[in-house]
């Protein structure tokens, strides 16, 4: 019987197709198409100029090259601080073939060759300090400037601990007393310093040579920090922990099909 009026049910089965459709996917079905998966580059700089100075050094015509790449093959770079919100839950998944700029140390050349460019291409840049050098050292960055950088609201200025030690030398050489008594200095004064200074909030870290481990991640909590960066040359996943994520340390040997490859998940 039911099989010879079939046809009485068909229009009930496609409005029914079509209510499916227009109901958002729950969560899982998010991750069973990849959502939840999102996986992107994270590159580091450090010094720029018109010659390579040491191998820190990124030509501006390699980091030209790099921010033309990135906009004629549709990549969006995208602030550190919303990826960081998308992994704690806070904000949605930042579009598919999304980068993060960060930049370490505060070097002057920051201000003098990669500002313009920054100006320029309308990209966010993440910038970790170390304050002990601002305003002190020859090669770094003023109050001045930073607070210049930051008036363009292209820069989030964060921590790169207060003086940029070697924990693992630090351990090594202090009792663990006074190693513990050094970690929480490096951790507390840095984001109290930057923010007294600057008037920014500071909830991210830039691990000092990319060192770190568990009792160190722990205090980086406790200091009240969210995320924080190493430098493990991969794409950050969303299974990596928030205050351990990846990042790419860029050099001046990173261009042409070698930054390609890196943009997809590949080494050089």
């Amino acid at each position: 019987m039911l099989k010879g009026n079939l046809w009485i049910y068909a229009p009930l089965a496609f409005a029914f197709s079509v209510l499916l459709l227009a109901v958002p996917p729950c969560a899982s079905a998010l991750e069973a198409v990849g959502v939840n998966s999102i996986e992107l580059p994270i590159f580091v700089y450090h010094r720029f100029g018109p010659v390579v100075a040491d191998n820190m050094t990124v030509t501006t015509p390699v980091f030209v090259s790099h921010l033309k790449y990135l906009r004629e093959n549709s990549y969006t770079v995208i602030p550190l601080r919303q990826f960081v919100a998308y992994r704690l839950g806070h904000a949605p998944p930042p579009p598919l073939r999304s980068v993060v700029i960060t930049v370490d140390d505060a070097h002057r050349s920051v201000y003098t060759y990669m500002l313009p460019l920054v100006r320029q291409y309308r990209i966010p840049v993440t910038l970790f300090v170390y304050p002990s050098a601002v305003s002190n050292a020859p090669y770094a960055l003023t109050w001045e400037q930073l607070r210049e950088l930051k008036e363009t609201g292209l820069f989030d200025i964060q921590s790169h601990s207060y003086w940029h030690p070697n924990f693992k030398t630090e351990k090594r050489r202090l009792s663990p007393q006074h190693y513990e008594q050094l970690v929480e200095r490096q951790l507390t004064k840095s984001k109290t310093t930057l923010e007294k200074n600057l008037g920014i909030h500071v909830d991210m870290l830039a691990w000092p040579f990319g060192i770190y481990d568990e009792e160190l991640m722990k205090k980086a909590a406790e200091a009240g920090y969210v995320a924080a960066l190493s430098l493990e040359r991969r794409h950050a996943r969303r299974s990596d922990p928030l205050l351990a994520l990846p990042r790419y340390l860029m050099t001046d040997a990173d261009r042409g099909k070698a930054f390609a490859r890196i943009l997809a998940n590949g080494e050089r």
